[in-house]
């Protein structure tokens, strides 16, 4: 078995896995290199936000033991991995995005078994299934209705999308997302749109319940669940915060129109170590499809305390009735995992 760092991304007996958006997901790695490495699986852990499996190999006459780093169990198992596919005795050969300080740290990007993996690519809508009837129901987002880089959520995406003002630059600029600052290193996930916006590899779920005049929307994304208000209320006084702030809808036509407001401060809602805090103001729009297999729809944020301009977005949703909804269960020493790894 043989792996080179120029090697392509698909070879005869080899399952490869592209690194997905995570928590930290790029923090303090070097994802302009590739480095390539062979060796024996120690050991395998089945956790989110990430999966991760150590592997023992030679370099340089020494025995070292690389961390590697994997995506979400959810993502994983869409991808037909389970917690068996890789085990303690495997021969494996990986290529993999390094820590930027030196250590044996390391995003997966593919990964080659003696023997051969075989892996489905990421699960996606069969063309039979059958269209909606409103907005109800299990949705992913239509990766290829994103025209600013379309395969990426963090870094890449926010960092093109966003313009910050002073006082964000000035935030930007203190942040240390290797330290406990980063919010997420204590499994604290992101405020919306943020579950919205990497529904591409978490799904999403809509609940219609007009007997209590609210529309519920899940996300496997740290288990988030948002309530949204039908019945006409206001928001509360600007003292009054949340963590995923506070939502109110209403019906136009037919579309759904979110107003939500009375954000609670946080650290890195970007992973740019931009923060956002109670000016922090998002209204969100769906409107199911005419053959009711997609829903159209459009994000504008506001945040005059660290933004010079709003964030303004369009995707589509895909309907996905076929997926299983896997529950988030964040585990801190695995969130934790990409600061303490030696």
């Amino acid at each position: 078995m043989k792996t080179t760092a120029c090697a392509l991304a698909l070879m005869v007996g080899m399952a490869v896995m592209s690194p997905v958006s995570g928590h930290h997901s790029n923090a303090g790695l070097n994802m302009g290199a590739i480095i390539a490495f062979e060796g024996t699986v120690k050991q395998v852990s089945w956790t989110n936000p990430h999966a991760y499996f150590l592997v023992e190999t030679q370099q340089s006459g020494k025995t070292v033991q690389w961390e590697v780093q994997m995506g979400a169990i959810n993502v994983l198992a869409r991808r037909g991995w389970s917690r068996t596919t890789l085990a303690p005795g495997d021969k494996v050969s990986v290529r993999a995005h390094p820590a930027q300080d030196g250590r044996h740290y390391a995003l997966m990007e593919t990964v080659e078994k003696a023997g051969g993996l075989q892996l489905s690519a990421v699960a996606g809508t069969p063309a039979d299934t059958p269209p909606a009837s409103s907005i109800a129901g299990r949705w992913l987002m239509d990766r290829a209705s994103v025209k600013a880089n379309p395969g990426s959520f963090d870094h890449g995406f926010y960092a093109a999308m966003l313009v910050p003002n002073a006082k964000g630059k000035a935030a930007q600029a203190s942040f240390n997302p290797m330290s406990r600052d980063n919010p997420e290193a204590t499994c604290v996930g992101r405020p919306t749109p943020s579950a919205l916006l990497i529904s591409g590899f978490y799904l999403l779920e809509f609940a219609i319940r007009p007997e209590q005049k609210i529309i519920t929307m899940r996300s496997e994304w740290f288990d988030e669940l948002r309530t949204i208000y039908m019945d006409g209320r206001k928001h509360p006084d600007p003292s009054v915060r949340f963590a995923a702030g506070h939502s109110i809808g209403r019906w136009e036509g037919d579309t759904l129109v979110v107003d939500t407001a009375n954000f609670a401060d946080h650290r890195s809602p970007y992973q740019l170590g931009l923060p956002s805090g109670g000016q922090r103001h998002v209204v969100e729009k769906y409107r199911l499809t005419k053959d009711g297999t997609h829903i159209d729809v459009d994000v504008m944020l506001t945040d005059p305390e660290y933004l010079e301009e709003p964030f303004v977005h369009h995707l589509q949703l895909v309907h996905s009735p076929h997926l299983a909804m896997y529950p988030s269960a964040c585990d801190v020493e695995s969130a934790r995992r990409f600061l303490s790894a030696k």
